[in-house]
């Protein structure tokens, strides 16, 4: 029988088998690493996309912010003239009322008795007079009563003092409160 020697052939077939393994390794490597790097370019790529979002947004929010902080001085402004404006219509309602109050407390003095002091904080009059008798400051309580810009007389002190038989006085001290009637536009009367 005749001796052939395979080990070359054997050898030869392991070496192409190695190289053919390693080269379906370089190849599984490279591509794993591609597509790993393929992978991480569109991750990153979406990742700066996302963050330019967010600075596009973070500039779209500090420009809406400074609108709302503008409107909301504006706002204050608004606010502020409202109230200078009311302030106004309230001075221009209220001018005539003094005249209105002097007229009402000369209309609704009756015979007999005198004021000596008059003093005004707000809607409410402290007043200080002298009547004849007492009679006359209740005739006096009434008629502020029955007066459209004044009301709710009440009677502090009432002294009667005789410096001599034939005359008689009393001094009193009434607080009233002044009344708003409605107006029929501007400067018209009390309805």
């Amino acid at each position: 029988m005749a001796r052939i020697n395979l080990l070359p052939w054997r050898e030869e077939r392991r070496r192409q088998q190695r190289q053919e393994f390693f080269l379906a390794i370089a190849l599984g490597t490279g591509l794993a690493a591609g597509l790993m790097l393929g992978v991480h370019l569109y991750l990153a790529d979406r990742i700066e996309y996302q963050e330019q979002r967010n600075r596009f947004l973070k500039t779209q929010i500090a420009i809406l912010d400074r609108k709302i902080k503008e409107i909301r001085d504006l706002e204050k402004k608004r606010d502020r003239l409202i109230a200078k404006m009311e302030i106004i219509q309230r001075l221009q309602f209220s001018r005539p009322e003094i005249v209105h109050l002097f007229d009402a407390m000369a209309r609704t003095l009756p015979e007999g008795v005198y004021l000596t002091k008059m003093t005004q904080k707000g809607d409410r009059l402290a007043v200080d007079g002298i009547a004849q008798s007492n009679a006359r400051v209740s005739a006096y309580m009434r008629n502020i009563e029955a007066s459209p810009w004044l009301q709710k007389p009440k009677l502090k002190v009432i002294e009667s003092k005789n410096p001599s038989k034939h005359e008689r006085r009393g001094y009193f001290s009434l607080e009233i409160q002044q009344r708003h009637p409605k107006t029929n536009g501007a400067g018209g009367e009390a309805s």
